[in-house]
């Protein structure tokens, strides 16, 4: 008998009926206040059949099909645009499959941190501390990155997982971290002079429960930056932050995925801020970001999105202030940005797991050549 579920880190579907070969699945919006399109599921017991799965709301299958592992969710590949209709996909199981899970992408949990996080656990340029417990009980990492003597003349501040759901960002981010933390030029120019503070999943409840995120009731964690916060890992963020800032915090990058498809979504790019000076450091950071990429993946300075074009208005922030917009407040900001990051493609070539940490690493660079030609 087929079963589907999602009780695991991550998952996210209701299932509402199985017919044969054939079964009627939608994504869990719970407490999102518009459609989304994040899922997360598992398939057992479908051993040797081919099974289709149909998707009864909106189109929620991304631009290169599922995401889907054979391995517990460890590793991830795109099933492919060849096995999708629609709003619908299938999927011929193996002889011998027992666990076979599916998402919109390739989602990352706090196992996939820890393993990275093992990997340096006996490295002096890493500490990991908890910045706050969430209402569920789980500890929020804070990772302190770089030059951690109190000797740093520079500080960065880099923060995920604002909106749960936008998983492939955090790749993005190991690559970052992997390239402060190296044993290359890079590395070491980072930890002889920068201390880079670190969030890898600001929401963690929603991280490990499923979740949306994005437009999460009553405010979701990238409006939170005013007023009373809503979410207790916010308020801790802004009342930590300015005191570890000392004067020294220059830059604050919030890591983010777009929309599901279409355009601009299926392109790298920095959401401009409506202030003309923080937008002129905006560009200065992608020209150099443009040429530092060594990865496959393309980013042009010309896709970015300036401020009062599509969805980057004052209307889209009417609900609170974001990340960004808090941490370019902070005395001696200079470059406060939100990066995003396409779930499943750049341009004709397909995103993986690899190509985000490359970019990392691209993203790194970039940074040290930034921090060492400010003005």
């Amino acid at each position: 008998m087929i079963m589907i579920d999602c009780d695991f880190p991550g998952g996210n579907i209701i299932a509402e009926r199985i017919d044969g070969d054939d079964v009627f699945l939608r994504q869990d919006l719970r407490d999102t206040d518009r459609d989304w399109f994040y899922w997360y599921f598992r398939v057992r017991g479908a051993a040797g059949r081919t099974v289709r799965f149909h998707f009864t709301g909106s189109n929620v299958i991304g631009t290169r099909g599922p995401g889907m592992s054979e391995d517990g969710g460890v590793t991830w590949r795109w099933l492919g645009n060849d096995a999708v209709d629609g709003q619908s996909f299938v999927y011929a199981f193996a002889n011998d499959a027992d666990d076979v899970r599916f998402s919109f992408g390739m989602p990352y949990v706090q196992a996939d941190l820890d393993r990275f996080l093992a990997s340096y656990v006996d490295s002096d340029y890493l500490v990991a501390e908890t910045l706050c417990e969430t209402r569920k009980g789980r500890d929020v990492e804070i990772l302190y990155v770089g030059r951690l003597d109190g000797g740093a003349d520079l500080r960065v501040l880099i923060a995920a997982r604002h909106h749960c759901c936008e998983m492939m960002q955090s790749y993005v981010l190991e690559g970052m971290m992997a390239a402060i933390l190296g044993e290359d030029d890079l590395g070491r120019w980072f930890q002889g002079r920068v201390e880079c503070l670190v969030i890898p999943f600001v929401d963690k409840d929603g991280v490990e429960d499923g979740d949306q995120g994005k437009n999460r009731k009553p405010r979701d964690h990238n409006r939170d930056y005013v007023g009373e916060s809503v979410h207790i890992e916010t308020a801790v963020i802004r009342e930590r932050v300015p005191d570890w800032s000392a004067g020294k915090l220059k830059v604050a990058i919030d890591l983010h995925c777009p929309w599901i498809r279409m355009n601009r979504n299926e392109t790298i790019y920095l959401v401009g801020s409506e202030s003309e000076a923080p937008w002129q450091e905006q560009i200065r950071f992608s020209h150099i970001l443009e040429a530092e990429r060594t990865g496959s993946l393309p980013f042009f300075a010309a896709d970015n999105l300036p401020f009062g074009v599509e969805w980057n208005t004052a209307e889209n922030y009417a609900a609170g202030k974001s990340f960004g917009r808090w941490a370019g407040e902070l005395p001696g900001v200079q470059l406060a940005t939100a990066i995003e990051f396409p779930y499943a493609n750049v341009g004709d070539l397909d995103t993986s797991p690899e190509l985000a940490r490359v970019f990392g690493r691209d993203l790194a660079a970039a940074l040290k050549v930034y921090l060492e030609t400010m003005v």
